[in-house]
């Protein structure tokens, strides 16, 4: 199969970037059959990221597979700030990993850190374990397999917890829908619990000044908000237009 082929078969399905695409295709394939195979693959509606085994994530080659969440753009945001907020030697829990796109940036940015990161999908981690070298991967809910001697160490808390309403799970595309997995979605009806409850258990784990960071959505970033401030966390919200991404930052006790 031929470059040009491979474009016009992507187009057929609707693939909007379909040529840069096909470079990637072209790129992962060891032969034109494996060319055909990943193309078909595609063509079928899993995501380009499932295909090729890896996702461009801030600069870095993320290893996803199917039934992983693929990290999105505007998720380089939270990635930011939490590198922004952590140290050479500073604890740092990452709840909801998924891939562990937002771990292995914290790791690649932040020499020395101490990388604790969590999802209740098996799947994830042990995709999550391949991903950020020199971090402990837990399976588990929440704070639940944590090692209690991190409580009042935790001086940067980072969650991409679902947050898409479950109404609206259905409008979501194809390839999200119906190729990662529900759990790493799925909000609950205002797509704020899974976010309540990362805030509600964050005062036990945070050591005095840490920091929580929560990627939320636009709509959404007022009710997260108040689910920091029943958490008793003073919180602002943070914008990238360009990444179209929005994070919640909280602190207990800053004014």
């Amino acid at each position: 199969m031929r470059v040009f082929e491979v474009v016009a078969r992507l187009r057929a399905a609707g693939c909007v970037f379909a040529e840069d695409e096909a470079r990637v295709l072209v790129e992962a394939a060891r032969g034109p059959e494996e060319l055909a195979s990943l193309t078909a693959r595609r063509v079928a509606g899993a995501p380009l990221e499932h295909v090729v085994g890896w996702a461009e994530f801030c600069g870095l080659r993320v290893v996803v597979g199917p039934g992983v969440f693929v990290p999105r753009r505007r998720t380089g945001l939270l990635a930011r700030l939490a590198v922004e907020g952590a140290r050479p030697g500073g604890v740092v829990v990452d709840l909801c990993c998924g891939s562990g796109a937002v771990g292995a940036v914290v790791v690649d940015r932040v020499p020395g850190v101490e990388l604790h990161a969590v999802d209740v999908d098996p799947v994830a981690v042990a995709c999550a374990r391949r991903n950020v070298g020199g971090g402990r991967v837990y399976e588990g809910d929440l704070y639940g397999p944590l090692p209690v001697s991190l409580a009042g160490r935790v001086e940067v808390l980072v969650a991409n917890a679902p947050y898409v309403p479950t109404g609206s799970i259905g409008l979501m595309p194809p390839e999200a829908r119906e190729f990662e997995p529900r759990v790493a979605l799925d909000g609950g009806v205002d797509g704020l619990a899974v976010q309540r409850r990362v805030v509600a258990g964050a005062a036990r784990w945070l050591a005095p000044g840490g920091v929580v960071l929560v990627e939320t959505g636009a709509v959404q970033a007022a009710g997260t908000v108040e689910a920091f401030a029943r958490g008793g966390l003073c919180a602002e919200v943070v914008s990238d237009e360009e990444l179209s991404a929005t994070v919640v930052v909280g602190r207990f006790g800053v004014r």
